[in-house]
């Protein structure tokens, strides 16, 4: 990350750097929790709180893993608002805008339990450790990862198995072309700050689109018959298209529902137990629209997109496969988790 960038994250509202590409800092702390303690974190039921914001793309992640594996008993969830400043993300829909597990107003105040100086991005999802209220791990690739490998002691009967051993291989070469030109492609979009990085973002995201609706024609999910760790990481940025990065990020080639194969394919999704219930769009528009000062210096958060579309029927069972493999989907999302009414997507 280059120093120019750098600075502009200490100042509140900038995420474009005019005469520079957009380059994401990923010095993460990678720290991990394993079945094994080896990292002096071992798994162990109650001690670990994930934070995460409904708003973000990468903590949408984990929300949704957690939920598929059911690991909602043994793991709690900390929620903070659509929002944050050049400090961090707050607890402002707790009582009080203070977590009621960790006691803290700030996400902040856990990395620096642990790190008094630290330098970098205070981002989520992050995974803090309740007895001493330090942050563990902020690594949001690992950490769903290790929710998959790490955890399976705790998973539910029937949970699904995300990240299969003989199909690793395929899973990490998708997802790391998902992740660069898809993912993290319609940042380098909508924070480019020259025309020709822009147009360079703007072309390898969607003919990246274009190779996964290729791929996606003929097969239901996108690495072996049933739902994996690449499909999630996609998903999350699909959810997102239409409502914040076809206008506030100007990857208006096309929208998502005039994508014919990943429309179809994010609706699948989205009407699977432990993806759409887990959207909660007034968050996302609201964060985008409002925290991007520098994109969007009104604030004004738009009105659509129409969002009854999620609801329709996508006819990708056609295709074959198990979203849920051997396993079976999710029970009800527990109480207190549940999507705000009227901020998922309406059903017609």
């Amino acid at each position: 990350m280059s120093p120019t960038a750098a600075d502009a994250h200490d100042r509140p509202g900038v995420y474009s750097q005019p005469g520079t590409e957009y380059q994401r800092d990923t010095r993460y702390i990678q720290t991990r929790i394993t079945a094994d303690g080896r990292d002096g974190y071992p798994v162990e039921p109650g001690r670990y709180r994930l934070v995460v914001a409904r708003a973000c793309p990468w903590a949408n992640r984990a929300i949704i893993v957690r939920r598929l594996l059911g690991l909602e008993p043994v793991l709690s969830m900390g929620v903070c608002g659509p929002t944050h400043d050049e400090r961090s993300w707050t607890f402002d829909l707790d009582p009080g805008g203070v977590d009621p597990v960790l006691g803290i107003p700030r996400i902040r105040d856990a990395y620096l339990a642990r790190f008094p100086d630290y330098p970098r991005g205070i981002t989520v999802p992050a995974i803090v450790d309740v007895p001493t209220g330090a942050v563990v791990t902020n690594d949001f690739a690992q950490i769903t990862l290790d929710l998959s490998t790490q955890w399976t002691a705790h998973h539910r009967p029937g949970a699904p198995d995300l990240y299969p051993e003989h199909l690793r291989g395929e899973i990490d070469e998708v997802a790391d072309l998902v992740y660069r030109d898809v993912n993290n492609g319609v940042y380098r979009c909508g924070f480019a700050g020259t025309q020709d990085a822009y147009d360079t973002a703007f072309r390898r995201l969607f003919d990246r689109l274009d190779w996964l609706s290729e791929r996606l024609a003929t097969r239901r999910f996108l690495v072996g018959d049933s739902i994996t760790e690449a499909d999630v990481r996609l998903f999350t940025t699909l959810v997102r298209f239409d409502a914040v990065y076809h206008g506030h990020f100007k990857t208006n080639r096309s929208t998502l529902a005039q994508m014919p194969v990943l429309w179809a394919y994010a609706r699948d999704l989205f009407q699977t137990p432990g993806f759409g219930d887990t959207v909660d769009f007034t968050h996302i528009k609201a964060h985008y629209y409002l925290v991007h000062r520098d994109l969007n210096p009104s604030g004004i958060v738009p009105g659509g997109p129409d969002l009854t579309g999620w609801w329709t029927a996508h006819g990708r069972e056609e295709l074959g496969g198990r979203p849920f493999g051997d396993g079976t989907p999710p029970g009800p999302v527990p109480e207190g988790e549940r999507v705000p009414e009227g901020h998922g997507a309406p059903r017609g």
